[in-house]
């Protein structure tokens, strides 16, 4: 089964999150199926 997760990136508190697609019993900052795009949480912008 595959879900949406926002997995970190950036840098220290400033953190930017991608929106991937990835197995449900992979860890959070495992290995991503698919890259869907970005979510930028100070500016609340996805892109």
């Amino acid at each position: 089964m595959v879900k949406l997760r926002l997995k970190r990136c950036g840098r220290k508190q400033r953190a930017v999150y991608r929106i991937v697609a990835i197995d449900v019993r992979s860890r959070r900052e495992g290995r991503d199926l698919r890259k869907v795009g970005f979510y930028d949480p100070l500016k609340n912008q996805t892109y």
